[in-house]
Parts: structure tokens; C-alpha cells; sequence
């Protein structure tokens, strides 16, 4: 079974459209040229379960495709091969994936994969390569550097959240303002003094939108004393 050949079969025109808009794929904009088939995510779940047993030369091929969806769908079949792989063959899944960050170029192709094979294979290892990626120039490897510590924060794991987010504290891109938030948020909702320490240092320096998504889960109290102040 051809995954690209499946995807194919269910692609749809109309939602193709609102998500070429929805992931700003116009000139300037930092999804510029992208292609969509227009296939919902669930959709290539199922199409990357039924197709998990391809060859990784199907999945290379996958993830280096012009079309978006066949790129998270090699993502996700990349995940179920995670999921069954021996701590040998993770590690080869691991290094495979960072060796083609490029291709992981939007960011939900970042957010449905990095926690699972980034901050998965990394969560009882060394991390010196999160921090080599946020201090990158691409936009995409530094959202994977945070978007990873989600797995870290599930276990109650905070200390590289915190420090990457204060690398990335100063970035100027939205993306990363959002993503840095919503960890911070994630972290908050384990263990909220930790979070509330983390704003008291550096809600000053914050970008509003990271402050916002920081604070989302707050009361409005809460709220409005932070963002008065910021």
C-alpha cells in the first residue's frame, strides 16, 4: 500500500483552499508555497496505521514531499515505527528526524511530532541538543526545541522548559511567542509556582502574545496583574 496513492484518494479541493489560508502559504508569509491536498488529520492517522510497515525509504520520500499532508503523514507513520522500535532502532528514528528538520516546516508538523520521537527519545538522556536547536536560525528547529519539552513537563520535568524558553524569550517570531507560552501554560497546569516564578522573572521582557498564552489558564485577577504590568 502506497501512502501518497491513499492520501490522494481522499484529497478535497474546497478545504484544500482554507488551509493553504489557514497555514500562510502566501508570499511573505512562513508556510510561503506550500501545497494541500486538503485532508484532515484524522484521515492520515488512519492512513499512516494502515501504512506503518512501510520502508523508511517510503517515509524519506514522504517527508521530503512538496504536499503538506504527505509530510505529516510520514510523521505520524515515523511515530507508530517510534512506538514499536527497540531503544536501538529509536535512536536511528531519532537522528533520521533531526537530520530532516527542514522538511518539518510548519508548525503542525512540529507539534504533532516533536514530543513523541524528540522529547520521547530524549526524556532519560542528555538534552544538549535541544539547546543547539533553539539557538538556531530556523524557525522550525527552535519550535521543535520547545514543542519537545511537552513530554519532559507530562513527566514533571521542567528545568529545560525553563531554560529554553528563556533562550527564546527574546525571539521575534509569533510562532515561537505562542509555542513558549503554551509550555509555560502546559508546566503551570503541573505545578503553578514553578510558572508563577518563571513570569515574576521575566513578564517585563515577555512578548504579549507569549504572556497571554502563559497566563490563559489563569484567573482574570491573575491575569489582569500581569498584563497591566507587562
Amino acid at each position: 500500500m502506497n501512502p501518497r496513492n491513499e492520501l490522494y484518494k481522499i484529497k478535497n479541493e474546497y478545504q484544500a483552499k482554507h488551509l493553504a489560508g489557514f497555514f500562510k502559504t502566501g508570499k511573505g508569509q512562513y508556510g510561503e508555497g506550500d501545497i494541500f491536498w486538503g485532508i484532515k488529520v484524522p484521515n492520515q492517522r488512519d492512513v499512516a496505521k494502515k501504512c506503518k510497515d512501510v520502508s523508511m525509504d517510503i517515509v524519506k520520500s514522504l517527508i521530503e514531499d512538496k504536499v503538506h499532508e504527505c509530510r505529516l503523514t510520514g510523521l505520524l507513520i515515523l511515530i507508530e515505527k517510534y512506538k514499536k522500535a527497540d531503544l536501538k532502532e529509536k535512536e536511528k528514528i531519532f537522528k533520521f528526524y533531526l537530520k530532516h528538520s527542514k522538511h518539518i516546516n510548519n508548525w503542525d508538523l512540529v507539534d504533532l511530532s516533536a514530543p513523541s520521537i524528540v522529547g520521547g527519545f530524549l526524556l532519560d538522556k542528555e538534552r544538549n541538543v535541544l539547546y543547539k536547536l533553539a539557538k538556531s536560525k530556523n524557525l522550525w528547529e527552535k519550535r521543535i526545541s520547545i514543542v519537545s519539552t511537552y513530554t519532559f513537563i507530562r513527566n514533571n520535568d521542567f528545568k529545560d522548559t525553563i531554560a529554553i524558553s528563556e533562550i527564546l524569550l527574546k525571539d521575534e517570531h509569533d510562532l515561537i511567542h505562542k509555542a513558549v507560552g503554551w509550555m509555560l501554560r502546559e508546566m503551570g497546569k503541573r505545578n503553578k509556582k514553578i510558572e508563577i516564578e518563571f513570569l515574576n522573572r521575566h513578564y517585563k521582557q515577555m512578548p504579549r502574545t507569549m504572556l497571554r498564552y502563559a497566563i490563559e489558564k489563569f484567573d482574570e485577577k491573575e491575569r489582569k496583574k500581569f498584563l497591566i504590568r507587562n
